[in-house]
């Protein structure tokens, strides 16, 4: 067994193409013996947001604080501290914050995720919002 406490573990940027203000924790992970998935925790600054990407694994996310929006393809779905995602294998989506406090939230992948780097969309770089004005 491995007990740890949240802000102790590096908290580091995000350095993804489309990344905005965002960081992520590798609160559990195979470095520490976990076979099978890992859990990160994120954090959106006001107005940051994850790239709109998508991969050939699934996730399942926690919101931990804060609100927020989950884009999925030409969708939005506001959610908040207490709700839970999950985001299918292959399935366009993006993280945002587009409120002034932060928003946090877990996200679980399977280890075999990291032999699979995500693809970035083209307009990554431009939130769904921003392609409807």
């Amino acid at each position: 067994m491995k007990v740890k406490q949240c802000g102790r573990v590096e908290q580091q940027t995000v350095l993804m193409k489309g990344a905005r203000g965002c960081t992520v924790r590798w609160l559990i992970s195979e470095c520490d013996g976990a076979r099978n998935f890992a859990m990160r925790q994120f954090e959106l600054a006001p107005g940051g947001h994850t790239p709109l990407h998508t991969h050939p694994y699934e996730h399942e996310v926690y919101i931990l604080e804060g609100e927020g929006v989950v884009v999925e393809g030409d969708e939005e779905h506001r959610v908040k501290a207490g709700d839970v995602v999950f985001v299918c294998p292959d399935e366009v989506h993006q993280f945002r914050n587009p409120t002034p406090r932060f928003f946090k939230f877990l996200c679980l992948v399977p280890n075999e995720a990291m032999q699979q780097p995500p693809a970035t969309k083209a307009e990554c770089q431009v939130t769904a919002a921003d392609r409807k004005q």
